[in-house]
């Protein structure tokens, strides 16, 4: 085989490659480890880390070292405040800057802020990832059923065919049959395509090729579990809320901006050495009664600004003008996470209720299928009345599994709300 040859069949292979079977676990997993959006969310709460360490003051005192040579005609004079030395080193070491340190506060209240972010887009994610994989496992569960009615159509269709060609009924009861096999199969290929629409979107959520078809791996999974008292549950969404929590953070990092503004008219102290190799043809000699090649010098540097900035009175002001809005959003936020708490609760305990009759409705038609074998048994019903209960029993069935649906998903919702999804999907 050619070279040529070997690589349009690996391509094949790949195109047509066998499906990824996932758990729901297994899919919020492989979310939770690349999924690009998670990605920059972690990349941003690295940058924050990477910001405290450059506005935070080193442990070792900068360092500059540098020469310069100039030409003296006259009274030997400064450049740029220091004289001409063949060798200079300065070395600088903040002693007290309050500015600096309300910046280096505020910039780990942002680290703490970007890990809060991380979190919620994980908790979203987990939704997301849960809500796609159950309407996925939604679409191939309706097409299976889907698949069987139209089995049991068809069969009902041939037997009223039959009928209709021997004169037992009128000819448009064939073609009510013929226009619900269509049905039945539009539906078919309604949810098939359905159900790879669904794959697609999940593969592009897990980071992974839009033509990698998922496969839902048809698991038993428990129940997940909810509080049974939603009023304590209250308690705990509103003092974990990840929305809330990052509001705080943002309001304790805009305080900590006015106190770094404001802290600029306070006084700063720098430890300074530096030290000095002058050369001998700069004319110091004839101008000082003592010229030493080799200086040093060791001391404190005071900065005290007289006079209070208007500009930073003005920062400082709209901080705090954005701090008081980030507590009337932490006071609507509480509100929210309340009224929406209470909504997802009910809505688990309502779902939970329909499931309940779609089981009940279901045992009916289980009860009725019987009842039909028995009496085509004693001859006392046709093979055609059997398949529309059995077709009957098949729509229970759906209804059934989409009352689950509804359950496990409202009780997923809720948990997102009180921010432990990710827990109950590890």
């Amino acid at each position: 085989m050619t070279r040529s040859a070997i690589w349009v069949v690996m391509a094949v292979s790949c195109c047509y490659g066998e499906p990824r079977v996932l758990t729901l676990k297994q899919a919020v997993g492989l979310a939770l480890q690349q999924s690009p959006e998670l990605l920059l969310a972690r990349l941003d709460e690295q940058k924050a880390v990477l910001e405290v360490q450059a506005i935070k003051e080193p442990m070792l005192p900068r360092v500059i070292v540098g020469s310069g040579l100039a030409y003296t005609s006259g009274m030997p004079m400064s450049i740029d405040g220091a004289a001409p030395a063949v060798v200079q080193a300065k070395a600088v070491r903040s002693l007290w800057n309050p500015q600096q340190g309300y910046q280096v506060a505020q910039a780990k209240e942002g680290v703490r802020t970007a890990a809060i972010v991380t979190n919620a887009v994980q908790e979203d994610l987990a939704l997301r990832v849960a809500s796609l994989f159950l309407d996925l496992e939604r679409a191939g569960k309706a097409r299976e059923l889907a698949l069987r009615q139209l089995e049991q159509l068809q069969r009902v269709e041939a037997s009223v065919r039959l009928r209709v060609a021997e004169g037992r009924e009128l000819p448009v009861e064939g073609k009510k049959s013929a226009a619900n096999v269509a049905r039945a199969r539009m539906r078919v290929n309604s949810l098939s395509s359905s159900q790879a629409a669904y794959s697609r979107a999940l593969a592009m959520v897990l980071g992974l090729p839009p033509s990698e078809e998922i496969v839902p791996a048809g698991e038993q999974r428990g129940a997940l579990e909810v509080p049974a008292d939603h009023e304590k549950g209250l308690e705990e969404v509103t003092s974990h809320d990840l929305e809330i929590r990052r509001l705080e953070s943002e309001l304790a990092a805009k305080n900590l901006e006015v106190r770094a503004t404001r802290a600029a008219r306070l006084p700063k102290v720098d430890l300074v050495a530096q030290y000095g190799l002058l050369s001998k043809f700069n004319n110091y000699e004839d101008y000082f009664q003592s010229f030493k090649r080799n200086n040093v010098q060791v001391g404190a540097s005071i900065q005290m600004p007289l006079f209070a900035s208007s500009a930073d009175e003005a920062r400082a002001s709209q901080s705090e003008v954005e701090a008081r809005r980030i507590r009337i959003r932490i006071a609507q936020q509480r509100s929210k996470v309340e009224a929406e708490y209470r909504q997802k609760w009910e809505q688990v305990r309502d779902t939970q209720a329909a499931r309940e009759v779609a089981r009940m409705d279901l045992d009916v038609a289980r009860e009725q299928v019987s009842v039909v074998l028995a009496q085509m048994e004693e001859g006392r019903a046709t093979m055609r009345q059997v398949d529309e209960a059995r077709f009957q029993e098949q729509e229970k069935w759906g209804q059934y599994f989409d009352a689950g649906y509804q359950v496990e998903l409202a009780t997923m919702e809720l948990l997102r709300r009180s921010s432990t999804l990710v827990a109950a999907l590890k």
